[in-house]
């Protein structure tokens, strides 16, 4: 059972809030994301990626904060998808000390950057965002174990792709784990840049 091995911390935390049985899906891809491995994972809608994420970037942060330079970055499509997953994420975040920050395009850069270096463990962001935010020197890499991409699909488009390609080239060495409804052609050619060895998850 995957939630039988996570951090003690995060079982406890599941069990407050009366989640006991993994989906189908959790059954799978956790052992695999908690490898270390990159991995695709691919599922229908509903079938548990979101709290996925969650605890997977939990357990790979070891449910602590430490440090001030983020250690896990989740790439989502949109402001609106930001915010959900913020607020998801504070649902196992509260009452830890584990500090997530939400930045989306309509917020501006340089307030952005000044509340990133102050400290954060998880990162919320848009690739072009967080593009941005390389460029400006206004978030380091140095200390990142994992990049989660959520609902995958929208990097077909042009100007999150090239933002994507852009982000990951600054990232020296790191585990990425990307979940969509399927594998696009366009996504399954990140093996050749980022994904190297990647592992299929399918649910």
């Amino acid at each position: 059972m995957p939630f039988k091995k996570l951090h003690p911390g995060i079982q406890e935390k599941l069990a407050y809030l009366e989640i006991q049985i993994p989906t189908p899906f959790q059954t799978k891809s956790i052992p695999f994301i908690k490898s270390g491995a990159n991995v695709f994972c691919t599922a229908a809608k509903d079938s548990g990626k979101t709290t996925t994420i969650i605890l997977t970037t939990l357990q790979k942060l070891k449910y602590e904060a430490v440090g001030n330079a983020p250690r896990a970055v989740i790439l989502v499509e949109n402001k609106e998808r930001a915010l959900e997953l913020y607020a998801a994420f504070l649902r196992y975040t509260k009452n830890n000390s584990l500090r997530v920050y939400v930045g989306y395009d309509q917020l501006h850069i340089d307030v952005q950057k000044s509340e990133i270096f102050e400290g954060i463990d998880i990162l919320i962001s848009t690739p072009r965002t967080m593009n941005k935010l390389f460029l400006l020197n206004g978030v380091s890499t140095s200390q990142l174990k994992i990049v989660s991409i959520d609902d995958a699909e929208f990097l077909i488009q042009k100007l999150a792709y090239n933002a994507l390609m852009s982000i990951t080239q600054s990232i020296e060495k790191c585990q990425f784990v990307l979940y969509s409804e399927k594998i696009h052609p366009k996504l399954k050619r990140f093996e050749s840049y980022f994904m190297e060895h990647a592992k299929i998850v399918t649910a």
